[in-house]
């Protein structure tokens, strides 16, 4: 086989893989691994979802089925109206973070990430990571449970507050507390910390037993999303939207939202957490070192036409009591920010897998390391790529040589092949050992020009996926045209540069003696440039680099190295 068939076999396989890719993610999802159910000692709490795991009961899907929401948001009751006209907002400020507190639970009902602007073109509009709008649902809800039917501070109850508004200002943490009391005289005061700097937020339970019994509550923390229109895709493939688990045997399993609708996940934990991750962002909840709990999936379906369908995914402990006098603490952290490795790996135990490179993760990690490396010297995304580029050539260069060397010896040996041709016609078998007894004589190695393609590929791929899933690089200019590297040319001024330049690369190689498949490598870099249009614009800047780069090695180490020889 020569180069320029394997060439081409390589380019399609490529492009076969990434549509692969796609109706994978698309019809396909990943299944959630079996999980043998075990029983709580103290027995499930009456009404929960049948199959959710028992180190705590997890709220059901009646439970959870309809959150209170800001005025001007339809709900589906007379109860959850009656609770929601009693609602408080508190409106937190910090240097990260807008951030809307419902008086219902205590719960997070809208956070905007104010250092991520929605687009290029709406930079005064953070990017709302949460919201309870039933079109792009995601809360992060959380409550302490009686597994003795008594009252207990859940999602849906009323709380008091302090005050109804927070900012930073120059203090380094906010400290939002909620209170909620029972007729009986306990008192539970949920805490949130937000700290200047952090994407971590804290979650702190007092409860204060001013009762004359025992109070047994246990502690659940759960994300409720609804997959909507604010969510960030390319126009390609699209990078995993759903929902994470991470223990300490299996650090990170995907539950997707059709595999909650089929049945309810559940499985023990332990140092573990629950995610709901997205493009570029995650919401996480992650319970202190060493506790363990139950990770839990529901589905809740509305049978109102008015209502959304929604997922949730969430944590449940098991029961601490609180002696009647006595006082006790529930703790949890949840992260929700932007998915940098970095903040993701400090705020829990492989976490920083959220941001998913792939099966080519042991090269992507490299590589993302070096293109980072260069980006602390220069300070612009688009000339770390083209520096990367160039280190990788460099690293590269022996092995380019000696491809270029075989290749150049092909070439001159095409008056030879197109006499071959002549001479057997369309006999393949005799033109077939013709040509290799030509290749033994000249001392020609046939595939010495494919070995830098083979290596290049997953190097392509896995600088696809870096690109593709490193939030660095949203909304990261260039130059000039190019306001934004993670999504496609807006003139495709960059696949046309590729497509010329891979047309020239051709004309250095030796041409099939095969007319037709000549004439199909030539339609070669148009089908590229089509293609590569809709790729963001970093991964094409590389592509065009790359093949600018390797044009000039090659004509360097043919004219020049080989002329030297």
């Amino acid at each position: 086989m020569d180069n320029q068939r394997l060439f081409l076999y390589t380019a399609l396989g490529l492009i076969s893989f990434l549509i692969y890719l796609t109706w994978m993610q698309t019809y396909h999802p990943v299944q959630p691994p079996a999980v043998v159910q075990t029983t709580a000692e103290t027995g499930a709490t009456a009404g929960a979802t049948a199959g959710v795991p028992a180190v705590g009961a997890a709220p059901s899907s009646e439970e959870v089925g309809d959150l209170p929401v800001a005025a001007g948001t339809s709900t589906t009751s007379a109860v959850s109206a009656a609770v929601a006209s009693s609602e408080q907002l508190v409106t937190v400020s910090t240097d990260l973070y807008d951030i809307t507190l419902s008086s219902i639970g205590g719960t997070l009902t809208k956070l905007d990430l104010l250092e991520y602007p929605v687009s290029i073109d709406q930079q005064d509009e953070p990017f709302s990571l949460m919201n309870s709008d039933p079109l792009d649902l995601l809360v992060a809800e959380s409550g302490l449970q009686s597994r003795q039917g008594v009252p207990a501070p859940t999602h849906k109850e009323p709380m008091a507050i302090a005050q109804d508004s927070y900012a930073l200002g120059d203090t380094n943490e906010i400290k939002v507390p909620f209170t909620w009391t029972s007729e009986d005289g306990v008192v539970v005061t949920k805490t949130y910390t937000f700290t200047r700097g952090s994407y971590e937020i804290g979650l702190d339970y007092t409860v204060d037993n001013q009762s004359s019994e025992p109070y047994v509550v246990n502690q659940y923390r759960q994300l409720k999303r609804k997959p909507g229109t604010k969510d960030e895709k390319q126009s390609f493939i699209n990078t995993y939207i759903g929902a994470v688990v991470s223990n300490s045997e299996d650090v990170y399993q995907k539950v997707d939202f059709g595999d909650m609708e089929d049945e309810n996940y559940n499985q023990d934990v332990t140092d573990g957490w629950v995610a709901m991750i997205e493009h570029y962002f995650a919401a996480a909840w992650i319970p202190v070192a060493g506790e363990k709990n139950s990770a839990y999936s529901l589905f809740v379906e509305n049978s109102n036409p008015a209502d959304y369908n929604h997922y949730v995914i969430g944590m449940v402990s098991a029961s601490q009591t609180v002696p009647a006098g006595g006082q006790g603490t529930f703790s949890s952290k949840a992260y929700a920010g932007p998915k940098i490795q970095e903040n993701l790996a400090a705020a829990a135990d492989n976490l920083e897998l959220t941001v998913d490179f792939g099966f080519l993760t042991i090269i992507a990690q490299p590589l993302f390391w070096l293109l980072k490396t260069i980006h602390g010297f220069v300070g612009n995304w688009g000339w770390a790529i083209v520096l990367t580029v160039l280190v990788i050539k460099a690293l590269l260069y022996k092995l380019s040589e000696a491809a270029y060397k075989s290749m150049a010896r092909m070439k001159k040996l095409q008056p030879k092949m197109a006499a071959l041709k002549e001479r057997h016609g369309d006999d393949r078998a005799a033109m077939g050992q013709a040509t290799m007894e030509l290749y033994k004589k000249e001392k020609v190695n046939p595939l010495g020009g494919c070995l830098p393609m083979l290596v290049q590929m997953p190097i392509f791929i896995a600088l696809y996926w870096a690109l593709l899933e490193s939030v660095e690089l949203r909304q990261a200019p260039w130059i000039l045209w190019i306001e934004d590297l993670s999504i496609r040319d807006p003139f495709f001024i960059l696949p046309v540069l590729m497509a010329a330049a891979m047309y020239f690369q051709q004309k250095l190689n030796p041409a099939p003696v095969d007319p037709i498949q000549a004439k199909v490598m030539q339609f070669l870099p148009l089908i590229f440039g089509v293609f590569f249009a809709i790729f963001p614009a970093g991964l094409v800047l590389y592509w065009v680099v790359n093949n600018v780069l390797s044009i000039a090695q090659q004509w360097y180490i043919t004219r020049v190295v080989i002329g030297e020889d």
